[in-house]
């Protein structure tokens, strides 16, 4: 039985109210009875709308579905267009505007580079992503494949020096673009030093040369003639050249640098949606709490490795000289959001007086802007925002009125905490279909407040999916990537932020890179985020955020932006072009290669989520390749399985075979987790794949094709069982 504590007609959990009202209130001076009241206040006023909201998802949805079943012999487009017009699920254009936030981070405004998105329940991940503000090149280098193992450069075992020798000279091909010497390489320098105030570099023929830029010479560490850190800067991003010839690496290094560190994950998305499994009181109170310990700065983990305990915190602000003698401080840890829930969960943490749920994002929104009240009202904390902001993205909003009514419950928050007007920013996620095709609405819904908008492919096409699951199958998901309907998608993304006036005030963002262990790919292909125009793009991990900074070093995408903005804009109706199996026929090999696919990686989410509240780690895939998995993923691949089922590519039979049989493989894939819980031989035991087989059956009904409604059910279910 959960404890509750009544307050302001709430029935409150025992953790969450011990947290907010021992813990939170006390710390950041708010009375706790007088917060509670206001809670309940906004619960109550916002709590209909936010059903209301739900209610046209639901009837728009039913529209549509009853559009593709009358239309099944085919319609024009244009119909279809005046159809989505006619029932308000596309609105009409309003003129044009700029956005306005102020107070906006420089993070945010001013410089382009990776973001970090880790799951807020797990303190580990959460420190590893705040701390990667700074990231080692050549560590990044030397542990992944994007230095080739050929030649006798092998990274297993003790250290390799040709290995190390050909780090050494990546990281100087890699200074010699970013911040390239007016004569002479980087790879012939001997020594760096600072002369007059000014960056010197001696070459190995005893010549001197300086910077081809020399205003890129920020400051140093050290003795001016024999320094042992240099700090450059390029595309506002910076660059410390770490000297100390008595270093292991510093001694073959002609030069003696031991390191280049870069600034790398400028931002960090501390995720309490779909990188999380949050099902009831203890693991909400758990995720504020972590919350809480990164505003604070206060937030540790102690750690096992080895044999060896240490205890992991947050790192402090860098400090150097200015080239004047004058001190330089530069942020230490990455600027967090935190990513409340959507608009349509409730949770059990806290109950009307009629032990109803309330609405999780409500209470999400409330609970981490009063945590980061730290932050604006205590004073010389900055352990976040220097500008005096709040960063919340909100996900799965569905088109303008959703986005009016964020807006207008983080007014009230405002108000409840005594906060000033726009105090807390918004991040719009561009990840389903009515916001893609009206983004902006979306944005200006909120324009005073965006400072963020961002694709991802994943939920987006799984919104795909289920909004016109009538209109007929889908085409194989590596082709629902190539087809018209997602470039335009992108595109529009980058044309309409643009259009907004978000250059130079908030950040246009671009999806994951999914698959950690292979960053020489990533090195290949994540180039094209920048080459976009987005100034910021999701990274699996504190490694892959200092290889991917280096992308922006190479792509000035403030520049860049400029000239985006003189091109047309993608069109709507590119978008609206659903991405249709269409006259392909498909092979009985090609079919249940795809189930496989889907299946498998279904059931390797599924089974950690349910069983061990996972919400998010490196799942093997079919050919056993770690992919990052997250809800995201899994709506696309159930949705996709529901498509086929519901138009008769496929049977209930071939699916459940194949979810036995992909289990079977699950199973064998996780047989050295201690804590893995099996879900075969007997299936009709085994709660996850009870879960998986639900996704699929009853994916038609979910809403939105949404995969929180039964995973909080099953999780629910497994936790009870123990």
């Amino acid at each position: 039985m959960t404890i509750r504590i009544e307050h302001s007609g709430l029935q409150i959990a025992k953790p969450i109210y011990d947290l907010v009202t021992q813990r939170i209130c006390p710390q950041v001076g708010i009375d706790a009875d007088n917060f509670w009241q206001n809670f309940a206040t906004i619960i109550h006023s916002f709590a209909p709308r936010n059903q209301a909201l739900l209610a046209k998802r639901d009837s728009l949805q039913a529209q549509i579905d009853n559009w593709h079943q009358q239309h099944q012999s085919g319609a024009g487009f244009a119909e279809y267009k005046t159809f989505l017009e006619d029932i308000g699920y596309l609105v009409a254009e309003g003129a044009d505007f700029a956005v306005s936030p102020t107070n906006v981070d420089r993070e945010i405004a001013e410089q382009a580079g990776p973001q970090l998105v880790v799951p807020i329940m797990n303190a580990r991940f959460a420190l590893n992503a705040v701390n990667a503000r700074w990231g080692s090149l050549y560590d990044a280098l030397y542990g992944n494949d994007v230095i080739s193992e050929e030649g006798g450069a092998e990274k297993a075992g003790a250290y390799n020096p040709v290995r190390g020798n050909r780090v050494i000279d990546y990281g100087r091909d890699f200074l010699d673009l970013a911040a390239p010497l007016a004569d002479g390489s980087h790879r012939d320098v001997t020594a760096y030093g600072v002369v007059d105030q000014n960056f010197q570099a001696r070459l190995a023929d005893g010549q001197l040369a300086g910077l081809k830029q020399p205003s890129q010479f920020v400051g140093f560490l050290g003795e001016a003639e024999t320094p042992s850190s240099i700090l450059l800067k390029n595309n506002e991003l910076h660059i410390e050249i770490q000297v100390d010839s008595r270093h292991q690496i510093g001694a073959t290094d002609r030069a003696g640098v031991k390191d280049i560190v870069l600034e790398a994950a400028l931002t960090t998305i501390m995720d309490c949606e779909d990188s999380v499994a949050a099902v009831d009181a203890e693991d909400k109170a758990l995720a504020y709490s972590n919350w809480m310990g990164l505003i604070s700065g206060t937030l540790e983990e102690t750690i096992d490795r080895n044999g060896k305990t240490f205890v992991r915190s947050m790192n402090p602000h860098r400090q150097f000289k200015a080239a004047d003698g004058s001190e330089i401080s530069l942020s230490g840890r990455s600027l967090m959001f935190v990513r409340n829930v959507g608009h349509l969960m409730t949770n059990p943490a806290i109950l009307y007086g009629d032990n109803s749920e309330i609405p999780e994002g409500i209470m999400d929104g409330v609970i981490t802007s009063l945590i980061s009240m730290q932050d604006i009202k205590l004073p010389g904390s900055h352990n976040n925002s220097r500008a005096g902001s709040i960063y919340i993205v909100k996900p799965k909003m569905h088109g303008p009125e959703e986005v009016s009514f964020t807006d207008d419950l983080f007014n009230s928050i405002e108000d409840a905490l005594g906060l000033d007007r726009h105090t807390i920013k918004v991040g719009i996620m561009d990840e389903e279909r009515r916001t893609s095709v009206n983004l902006k609405e979306c944005i200006r819904a909120a324009k005073d407040r965006v400072v963020f908008i961002n694709t991802g492919f994943l939920d987006r096409t799984g919104d795909e999916i289920h909004t016109s699951m009538h209109a007929g199958p889908f085409a194989l998901k590596a082709d629902l990537k190539a087809l018209p309907w997602i470039a335009a998608y992108e595109d529009h993304n980058v044309d309409i932020g643009l259009a907004c006036g978000l250059k130079g005030k908030a950040q246009i963002g671009k999806g994951m890179w999914a698959v950690p262990d292979n960053m020489a790919d990533m090195m290949k292909v994540k180039i094209a985020h920048p080459k976009s125009g987005a100034n910021t793009a999701w990274v699996p991990s504190p490694t892959a955020a200092t290889l991917h900074a280096m992308h922006y070093h190479q792509v000035d995408v403030a520049s860049l932006q400029d000239q985006i903005a003189q091109r047309e804009i993608a069109n709507v109706d590119d978008i609206l072009d659903i991405p249709l199996l269409g006259d392909r026929v498909l092979s009985a090999e090609q079919i249940q290669l795809e189930l496989d696919n889907n299946a498998q990686g279904l059931l390797g989410y599924v089974v950690r989520w349910v069983e061990q509240g996972v919400g998010c780690s490196k799942v093997p895939d079919i050919n056993n390749i770690g992919l990052m998995e997250d809800r995201a993923t899994l709506r696309i691949s159930s949705q996709h399985m529901a498509n086929w089922w519901h138009h008769g590519i496929c049977s209930e039979e071939q699916i459940r075979e194949t979810l036995q049989r992909m289990a079977a493989v699950v199973d064998a894939q996780n047989i050295a987790d201690a804590d893995y819980v099996s879900m075969g031989p007997n299936f009709d035991q085994s709660i996850a794949f009870q879960a998986a087989c639900d996704l699929v059956f009853k994916g038609l009904e979910q809403p939105s094709g949404y995969t929180e409604p039964l995973l909080h059910a099953y999780r629910q279910k497994a936790k009870a069982r123990g």
